[in-house]
């Protein structure tokens, strides 16, 4: 199990990466998918902060998630309806 939680660090970066390219489109679609991507991340890096005890970085995930959520909203009031 100690194992699977050390790896747990390597698909959170990879979805920040994704969801960081994703956030730069002009499209609201793709834009979506960068925030779940990020709110995803912010899942696995909180999970993982618990595991090592990084109190800071659970905090900031948390910090970041709020605003994750926040550039969500934005993005649907931007949209056509």
């Amino acid at each position: 199990m100690e194992r699977v939680l050390d790896l747990l660090q390597w698909p959170a970066m990879l979805l920040t990466v994704v969801a960081a390219w994703c956030i730069g489109s002009q499209r609201p679609r793709r834009r979506r998918i960068g925030f779940c991507c990020f709110i995803a991340s912010n899942l696995l890096w909180t999970l993982w902060g618990w595991y090592i005890q990084a109190w800071a970085l659970i905090v900031l995930q948390f910090c970041l998630c709020a605003m994750n959520l926040r550039g969500w909203k934005k993005n649907l009031q931007g949209e056509p309806s």
